[in-house]
């Protein structure tokens, strides 16, 4: 059964955490001992009503605030797909945490309150949306109950949302608008008919037929090499294969390959996963790969075809999500880990901070700091085998870590 990864993010208080409690209860995916628990936790509250952001709300900070701190990874399914939902803060402050909360996405949920319209929050996580290139849009236009389910508003807002869409460099492969209220459940995952003006699917509905074109198969092929396999047993004495896993595209047996950075080439000869055999090996599979030619590879090489082969960066121009309390600052030096490689890596230049609300690049800025978004050219140490993350997200990102405290500084996009 497929999944499809969801992202929600959304302003202070539009409703997310409501709104994925719904579609839980709607969907009957809350166990009975849980929901007990839940009218308990609701009437310690004072409420008349089960509060079903509790559901996702887990730290006690978040329950005493009534707001998302971190971000919290939900499961259910139906009879038609699984699916995986990351429920982002929606507080400026916790922006990073979208960004992560949101890197693996298909679909992004973007909620915005019926009374306060399009508010800065709702520009910023439209752009890093845009910014991850998420394919499938959806706008829940939230609590249309206290609007009067009123379709000006409605109208109003989508045609605010879709001035956004007109200025965005990136173009969605759909969006689509939803009027909901997630309090009283009208168009989550049924209609109760508060809504007559609006004729299109609830919003499980239209996440139920959301088609998978399974977008890495269709990129270029890349094998980051994690491990070189060689058994020491008698009977396997003379096996070699090289175990990882496939960033994207597809390789199969009677490929011809091509190992990088030394450029040597070979056959595919064997593909294997377990104790079986394949005959193709796609994107996100986990495989040990053996050639037909003893060749020089080793962590951190990479196998490719030969007709397609990423760049060997040493200059990388990215766009970098900052994530640190201490800004970036052109001079300074960080680790560079892109996928299973780690080189050290030097700010060069810092060419612009963007601004969010517009879109548009703020030039002379002499660092970026914590939740902003920029442009930056890093030189590193030794080459990096990468592709833009326009052409190839699984293999055109890359974090950036502290050399002296090993945390995680941002996230970058190469361009």
């Amino acid at each position: 059964m497929e999944v499809l990864r969801i992202a929600t993010s959304g302003s202070v208080d539009d409703g997310k955490s409501t709104l994925i409690g719904r579609l839980l209860y709607d969907t009957h995916s809350i166990p009975q001992d849980k929901m007990e628990a839940l009218h308990a936790a609701s009437k310690r509250k004072g409420l008349d009503f089960t509060d079903l952001s509790l559901l996702t709300d887990g730290l006690v900070a978040e329950r005493e605030q009534g707001i998302t701190i971190d971000v919290a990874h939900i499961y259910f399914s139906t009879p038609t797909r699984k699916y995986i939902i990351a429920d982002t803060p929606g507080h400026i402050e916790y922006t990073r945490n979208m960004v992560t909360g949101a890197s693996n996405a298909q679909a992004s949920l973007i909620l915005i309150d019926a009374r306060k319209g399009i508010v800065e929050q709702t520009y910023r996580h439209f752009f890093i949306a845009s910014l991850l290139r998420i394919p499938y849009l959806v706008i829940c236009v939230n609590k249309m109950d206290l609007v009067d389910y009123s379709q000006a508003r409605f109208n109003q807002i989508v045609e605010e949302f879709q001035q956004l869409l007109a200025n965005a460099s990136y173009q969605a492969t759909e969006v689509v608008f939803i009027p909901v209220s997630s309090l009283y459940g009208e168009n989550v995952a049924t209609t109760n008919g508060a809504i007559t003006w609006y004729q299109g699917p609830t919003l499980l509905e239209y996440l139920e037929q959301i088609s998978f074109d399974h977008a890495d198969s269709k990129h270029p092929a890349r094998f980051p090499i994690q491990s070189v396999i060689r058994p020491r047993t008698t009977e396997y004495h003379d096996f070699r294969g090289f175990a990882g896993k496939v960033a994207s595209g597809h390789f199969s047996v009677g490929d011809e390959v091509i190992s990088l950075p030394s450029g040597q080439k070979s056959k595919i000869k064997t593909i294997e996963q377990f104790e079986k055999q394949l005959q193709t090996a796609q994107a996100r599979e986990s495989v040990v790969i053996t050639l037909e030619d003893e060749i020089d590879s080793s962590r951190g090489n990479m196998l490719v075809k030969p007709e397609d082969q990423p760049q060997q960066l040493k200059e990388i121009k990215a766009q970098i999500c900052w994530m640190d309390q201490q800004p970036l600052t052109v001079g300074k030096t960080y680790l560079v880990q892109h996928g299973v490689n780690r080189v050290k890596a030097k700010v060069q230049q810092l060419h612009y901070v963007t601004d969010v609300t517009s879109h548009q690049p703020v030039e002379g800025k002499a660092s970026l700091g914590l939740n902003d978004i920029g442009s930056i050219t890093l030189k590193t140490a030794s080459p990096i085998l990468a592709d833009t993350y326009a052409s190839n997200p699984a293999n055109g990102a890359f974090i950036l870590i502290d050399e002296f405290n090993n945390t995680t500084v941002g996230v970058g996009f190469i361009e």
